[in-house]
Formats: structure tokens, C-alpha cells, sequence
């Protein structure tokens, strides 16, 4: 019995890690690209659970869960163009105050609209249940998470590694002035990155929605955590970093039932010792590097 609750821990730590995942890939795609920070990138977060309450009722959960990642895609795109784009090439705390700024404003936007108080929002009715293989019970909407996590994965990996899009991606990332050099702007395809990292964000927060509730700090909880995945699994690493998310959520899922107390701390305590033994991360081998 006790190895099927520690099995259960570990499917809900993968299921956090999932949610971390979705922001910690769209984070480190930024950076390595445009070299910018994004600390409003959990507000993102919170504007895609936000939109799925606001138009699930009208819509249904399944629209709000395709609308509400475009539409904070196309957000993106505005606040990469007019707000971010003047910063790539300035220094990089003027990016961190900006979106610093952005995530402050955000927040009480939501505030100002939605209420400071939770708002509760339920998983669908056609998405309840359990999955039951022997002793284990796992929620259905929980498995669904993850496979929808590990489908936005996949696809993501094949536009960078299998697109002419995904090539000059990371050629932009590993030697920019090449780049330039050949006569390809790489604006048009920030935007792009923009876009797409935002609206993973945006995805991993409608399917939060029905788990945790929604309330305007939510953003902001994640991504100190989204931060840690990025730093642990390498800087500029794809698969350092999808290892690392489902470390830091397997870790915290276990802590969460033999030490309920110590639940964050455990995830700074890996950190540490992950740094201690390789100052990179697990995977990053050259900052500049996203492969």
C-alpha cells in the first residue's frame, strides 16, 4: 500500500512538473534568443486561467482551451513588438525592470477586473473520473494534462530541430551575427518565439485552472519555480530542461508527502546542490547553446 501512494506522489509531482515545464521552456527560449529575462512571463500564466474562466460559459471548456493560448499568443506578439524589441541589444536590467513592471501592472489589472479573490472554477463534466489500474486511482483530467504537456512538448522540439523555422532559431541563438551576416532578420522570428512561449504558458495556466482555482498572484507563484527548473536543468537546454521540471515536481511531489513542511524548501535544496556539483546545470554545456 505504501509503494501505491508514493507512486501517486510521484504521478502528482510529474503532473507539477508539467505545468513548470510549459513556462520554464518558453523562459529559457526567450532568453537564449533575445537575451531578455521575462519576469512577466507567469503573468501570461495567469491571463490564459483568467480567459478560460471568462470564456468557458460561453464557449465551453474545449473552446477556451484552443482560444485562450492564441489569443494570449497574439498578446505576445504586441508586447514583444512594441515594448520588448527595444531592448535586445540594451542592457539587461532595463528588460528586467520592464517586464518586472509588466507583471506588476498585470497582476493588478487582474485584480481590478476579476476581484482579488479566487475564483473557483471546476474540471468539466466530461473530464471527471478516475483511471483505476489496481490499487493506484489517478484522477482522468490529471493524465490528460500530461499528455497534453508531453504532445506540446514534442511539437515544439520538432519546430526547433525539424523546420527551417526551428534552424534558424537556433542558429540565431548560437551565433547571431552569422546570422545577420547572411541577411536574415531574426525580429520576425523573435516575435515568433514571443508568441509561442507565451502561449505554453498560457496553455499550462487553462489547464491549471480546474486544479488550483484562479486568483491574480498565481503567476507570480509559479514562476519563481519555473526560474529554478530553467537554472537546474542548464540555461539555453532543451532536454535540461524538460529532465529538470519533472525532477523538481517528482522532488516536490515527494516532499510533499514525507515532509509536508519542508515542501518548497526541497525544491531550493536541489537547486543548491545541483549548482554545487555543476555550476551549468545538468545540461548546459555553453550558455548560448539551445539544442
Amino acid at each position: 500500500m505504501e509503494i501505491v501512494f508514493v507512486f501517486e506522489q510521484v504521478l502528482n509531482g510529474l503532473l507539477i512538473g508539467a505545468f513548470y515545464l510549459l513556462i520554464a521552456l518558453g523562459l529559457s527560449l526567450i532568453f537564449s534568443l533575445g537575451g531578455i529575462v521575462n519576469l512577466a512571463h507567469g503573468a501570461f500564466f495567469a491571463l490564459g486561467a483568467y480567459l478560460t474562466v471568462a470564456l468557458a460559459p460561453t464557449i465551453g471548456f474545449g473552446g477556451a482551451f484552443v482560444v485562450s493560448p492564441v489569443l494570449v499568443g497574439l498578446l505576445g506578439l504586441l508586447v514583444e513588438r512594441f515594448l520588448l524589441r527595444r531592448f535586445y541589444r540594451g542592457d539587461p536590467i532595463l528588460g528586467l525592470l520592464l517586464t518586472f513592471g509588466l507583471a506588476m501592472v498585470a497582476e493588478q489589472a487582474f485584480r481590478m477586473i476579476w476581484g482579488a479573490a479566487p475564483v473557483p472554477f471546476s474540471i468539466p463534466m466530461a473530464l471527471r473520473g478516475q483511471v483505476i489500474i489496481g490499487e493506484l486511482i489517478f484522477s482522468r483530467y490529471r493524465l490528460l494534462i500530461l499528455l497534453v504537456a508531453a504532445i506540446a512538448v514534442l511539437g515544439l522540439w520538432l519546430l526547433l530541430t525539424r523546420t527551417a523555422f526551428g534552424r534558424v532559431v537556433r542558429a540565431g541563438v548560437q551565433n547571431p551575427d552569422m546570422v545577420a551576416a547572411l541577411g536574415i532578420s531574426l525580429k520576425p522570428y523573435m516575435s515568433a518565439v514571443v508568441a509561442i512561449a507565451v502561449g505554453l504558458a498560457a496553455l499550462a495556466g487553462v489547464m491549471s485552472a480546474p486544479i488550483t482555482g484562479v486568483h491574480p498572484a498565481m503567476g507570480a507563484e509559479i514562476l519563481t519555480f519555473a526560474f529554478v527548473v530553467v537554472v537546474i536543468g542548464g540555461l539555453g537546454s532543451f532536454w535540461g530542461v524538460v529532465a529538470a521540471a519533472f525532477i523538481v515536481g517528482v522532488v516536490r511531489g515527494l516532499a510533499a508527502y514525507y515532509v509536508p513542511s519542508a515542501t518548497e524548501a526541497s525544491v531550493y535544496l536541489l537547486m543548491v546542490l545541483v549548482l554545487l556539483l555543476r555550476p551549468r546545470g545538468l545540461f548546459g554545456e555553453r550558455i548560448q547553446k539551445f539544442e
